[in-house]
């Protein structure tokens, strides 16, 4: 699937592209008019990643909340746009379940990251607080680069086009220049973890979706399908012991399928079996 025919000018607002948004900038908007040192302090410490809540407090729904929480004008804006201009590409292309998979696995995996190297005090330590939604975006920007890599992309402000592939690649070794460096620590460290979470995702998840694959009702047809065969071969053996018990064979195969007896000497039919007859 590469899509050569896709660009990226004024992409449509498909509907996970608007609910993101408009989920980030309500909160934006709410932290922005609301949002005094106390609060900010609060929203950071039980919505922000601070791995050693996650961890020690067991505060597991941060490495979800943390995305939608920005403090900063051009944080909050860049991370939009991003979503906005390549995410409506793969939702048009994908489908809305596919794209908020792609989205939150790079949410997740650059969570995961950032507490496996704060830990290791790589970097960060588990008292630093990560926001944002970069993760999921570096996800979905590794993601256009493997799927629609021959898209030419308009490097603004600079006057000149390059492929995606190749903007995907000079960003993630500007990404890994930086976290060596130092320089936003964590912030970086997430970037990483989105961009490989979302490789992972392209490379290895299935056509369907994962949700697709392993959808609930198909977990649930399948149980109550082995619940209905195993009913059935119970009461085959039940039958087999009561026809027993009065002086008759009756026998059924591992399904619970009834196995008919050899009438060949009855038949002279060369040896076949006799069976029900519709």
């Amino acid at each position: 699937m590469r899509g050569r025919e896709m660009t990226l000018s004024f992409p449509p607002f498909t509907k996970a592209v608007v609910w993101l948004l408009g989920i980030n900038t309500a909160v934006f908007l709410a932290l922005s008019a609301f949002g005094t040192a106390p609060v900010k302090d609060w929203v950071e410490l039980y919505l922000g990643l601070v791995p050693s809540m996650t961890v020690f407090h067991f505060a597991i729904w941060q490495i979800v909340t943390y995305s939608f929480v920005h403090f900063a004008f051009w944080h909050w804006f860049g991370n939009m746009l991003g979503i906005w201009m390549f995410g409506a590409s793969f939702e048009s292309s994908w489908g809305m379940r596919r794209f908020l998979e792609l989205f939150f696995a790079g949410v997740i995996g650059a969570a995961l990251t950032t507490i496996v190297f704060a830990f290791a005090h790589i970097l960060s330590t588990p008292a630093t607080v990560t926001i944002g939604a970069s993760g999921g975006v570096f996800a979905i920007l590794m993601a256009f680069g493997m799927v629609f890599g021959e898209n030419e992309i308009m490097m603004i402000p600079f006057p000149f086009l390059i492929k995606a592939k190749y903007f995907v690649l000079i960003l993630i070794v500007v990404t890994v220049a930086f976290a060596i460096g130092d320089r936003g620590g964590v912030a970086y460290l997430a970037h990483l973890g989105g961009l490989f979470f979302g490789y992972l995702y392209v490379k290895f998840a299935p056509a369907r979706g994962i949700s697709g694959r392993f959808s609930l009702s198909e977990w649930y047809y399948g149980l109550n399908n082995s619940y209905y065969r195993w009913k059935r071969r119970r009461a085959a053996k039940k039958f087999e012991v009561y026809m027993r018990k009065h002086d008759r064979d009756v026998h059924f195969d591992e399904h619970g399928n009834y196995v008919p007896p050899d009438d060949d000497t009855r038949k002279g039919n060369g040896g076949s079996k006799s069976g029900w007859v519709n």
